[in-house]
This record gives structure tokens, sequence and C-alpha cells, in this order.
């Protein structure tokens, strides 16, 4: 998924770019319709946050919005994992939540769109002027119709901890054998080199997303999408054993399809491991938990720096047989507003998919890299794809299992690049 036009992001550039600019924000003026649903209650599932405080800022920020609309919205969570396997059948059953965040992509939201559980929103988007990006808006948008909010800009690459790399005299990695040489000398100082777990599965489709996308780009990855090239290609296998090989080089934590998302984490903040690859949306708990600063890179390219794996996260749709479609229309309104995509900024640390006037926002230096990074790459530059996102549910079981295989010994690369074309042949 290549998050350009370039036209299109070249405006989002320049809107991102101002978030360090030091002006002031003026209150936004409420642009919503008169409180419709009065005393209404509805529910909002999303994906539980990898930080508690984070979903409580979030509460408190809907909070505003019950107040101004006097519709109470019940906020309730479930992990990436359990979500992705009982979320079809809680909308199956009629007793599913009214709005729901899931991922802005073929993949996850395209596959409810088809399955007809998620309600066509085209005439809210007519009716209260929300603007999306084109090239966000089309990921949600199925023959012509619109069903969601696009999820916010995301980027996948490699964090590292710059107070460690300074004590060992190592240079931020221009190419994979150049971090490759960084992990071994990291290493060799008793340190782990890269805080990965891959117990979840999800992980795994991150490595291979950011390893594949760097070696060959983004239109080859896309290629394969279409069928136009197979997965079972050398290019596959050499991502997959990228990983393999750190792996049974001891660059990785001890037996990491044991290890978690949470825990990798944890490596990372507490200054036992020195990198950790992951995506954008760590910075907010890397600002809070981490004791020293990080730089954030691509994940590097067998001959060059590499480029951002980058995509949508997950934004809100409305089940298809929701009661109370007027209440969670107006909640949508809110989560699409200009106010509610500046209050993600400063807040969760995340990239809105509409232009926003960020002036004045309060970020990190982290926090401002990113948005400038992607305003950079967004600007004409190439973007690698997270692959679960656009592929079926059996090419991406195929990917998280061939992972974990790779990792714990069980399949070679050749074996786990098969199962995929395999499974999307199907």
């Amino acid at each position: 998924m290549r998050l350009s036009p370039s036209k299109i992001v070249a405006a989002a550039a320049c809107v991102l770019l101002t978030a360090c600019t030091g002006q002031t924000i003026e209150p936004s003026q409420d642009k919503s319709d008169a409180p419709a649903g009065k005393g209404t209650s509805i529910r909002w599932l999303i994906e539980e946050p990898e930080d508690a405080a984070a979903l409580k800022a979030l509460k408190d920020h809907v909070a505003t919005f019950e107040k101004q609309s006097g519709i109470k919205v019940e906020t309730t969570t479930l992990p990436f994992d359990t979500m992705r396997t009982v979320l079809q059948t809680q909308l199956r059953s009629g007793e599913g939540p009214d709005v729901f965040n899931w991922g802005s992509g073929p993949g996850f939201g395209g596959a409810l769109i088809k399955a007809g559980l998620v309600a066509d929103i085209s005439d809210a988007y007519d009716k209260h002027g929300w603007k999306m990006y084109d090239f966000a808006k089309e990921r949600v948008t199925e023959n012509g119709k619109v069903y969601g909010i696009p999820g916010e800009l995301e980027t996948i690459g490699l964090f590292y901890n710059k107070d460690v790399f300074t004590k060992l005299g190592i240079q931020e990695p221009k190419s994979l054998d150049e971090l490759r040489a960084a992990a071994e000398k990291v290493r060799a100082s008793g340190m782990v080199p890269f805080a990965v777990g891959n117990k979840e599965g999800w992980e795994g489709g991150h490595l291979l997303s950011m390893a594949l996308s760097s070696d060959i780009g983004s239109e080859a990855v896309e290629s394969m999408f279409g069928g136009e090239k197979s997965w079972n290609s050398p290019e596959v296998v050499s991502a997959f054993r990228v990983w393999k090989d750190f792996n049974d080089k001891g660059l990785l934590p001890k037996s990491p399809t044991s290890v978690d998302y949470d825990n990798s984490t944890s490596l990372y903040f507490s200054g036992k491991a020195a990198m950790i690859p992951t995506g954008s949306w760590l910075v907010g708990e890397i600002d809070d938990d981490a004791k020293f600063e990080s730089g954030y890179i691509p994940f590097p390219a067998p001959d060059g720096p590499g480029i951002f794996t980058g995509g949508l996260g997950s934004g809100p749709f409305v089940s298809a047989t929701t009661k109370k479609k007027d209440a969670a229309i107006q909640f949508l309104n809110f989560l699409a507003s200009e106010e509610h995509g500046r209050w993600t900024v400063e807040n969760l640390h995340t990239i809105p998919a509409q232009p926003i006037k960020t002036e004045g926002l309060k970020v990190s230096p982290l926090a401002a890299q990113v948005l400038q990074d992607t305003a950079k790459f967004s600007e004409g530059g190439d973007f690698g794809h997270n692959i679960d996102v656009m592929v079926s549910d059996a090419v991406t079981k195929a990917m998280y299992d061939g992972m974990q295989g790779v990792m714990t010994g069980q399949r070679t690369p050749e074996e786990a690049a098969a199962a995929m074309e395999k499974a999307a042949k199907k």
C-alpha cells in the first residue's frame, strides 16, 4: 500500500510540518449538528491499547462528546488477537458494538464490508463535510460507497537507544550490513541487540513487511498482492532469512516466540535492549517510559537506508445492524473533527488521515521527528507495505505461522514463503 499520490500527501506534509512552529491553536468551533439521540447509549469497541493511561485519556476526551451531545458512549476493549477472531461473530449476531475501530484496509475493514457487516456512511460524509485524504478514504471505500473513517497514518521502522549507540561508538546504520555489525557490537557489550517478541504472531508480520519493503520497494510488494508476482520468491525467502539469521546469531531475545509484545517493549524501555523494530505508535510510551533518547530510522535495505513501511491504523466503522445509527454517526462526526485530530497528535502521538492545523501542539523531539519524517516521505518518497492489512486472512496466517516457524527452527524460510503462496491461491 503506497501512501501517495504525491499531490495529496504533499498537502498532508505541509500540514504535518507545522506541528512545531510554536504558534498558538485557536479553539475550534463546534460544527456538529444539534444533539441527536439525547439519552441514547452506544457501545464503541476498540483494540486494547498497550498503555492504560492512553485509554483513560481517550475516555476522558470522549466525555466531552457525551456532555455536548447527551449520548453516552460505553467504550469497551479487546486484545487484537481476540478481536480479530470474534468481531465478525459479534457483528453477525446483531449484538455487537454500534461503532468499532478496525484496520483501514482490504484485509481488515474491507473483509467486513464485503461480508455486509458495515453500514454505508457515504451520506454522512456529504452531510458533515468530512475531509479525509483521498488515498486514505480509498481504503474504506468499496464500489464507490464509503464505510468508515480511515485510521491514523503509521510508519513501521527501527527505534534505537542513542545513549547506547554513543557509548559503544555505533553510527546510525545505513545498510543491513551496518545494522548487523551494530547488533553484534551491542551483543558483545552484554545487551540484547533487538527487543523482538513474536508470541502473538502479528509482530512477525511487521518484521517480514519491513525487511521485504526495504529490499524491493512498494511497487514490487504490490505486485504480490495482485498475484502478478509470487510470494514464493527469492525476495520473500530472503526477508524471512534476515530474521532467522539474526535469531541464530543470538541478536534477538532467547526464544522470541515466547516473548509477547509488552515484554519486548519493556526490554527496550528498561535499557536492556538497544533497538526495537516496531511502529510509530510506540512514540508516546517511549516518551513516558524510557529514560534515554531514541532515534527512529527505516529498517535498512541490503544496499542502503531502506524505506519506512507505512499504512493506516484502525479507524471507526458503524455496524450494519445497529439500531442507533443516528447517534453512531454523530459520534463519528466527533471522531472525524479537526479538534479530535489535533487532540490525537498531542495525546496519542498519532498522525490523523485528514488536514489539520497543528501549530503550537506540545510534542516531544521524537514525536516531532516522526511527524517530519512522515511528511518528508509523503511528499513523493516511497512507503513500504504492512502486508497483513492488504491480504486475506489465509495469507496473513501463513505469514504469522511462517515467521514463528522460522524462529523456532520448525520451518525454513523457503517453506514459509511457499506456504504464503499456497494460501494466496486458495
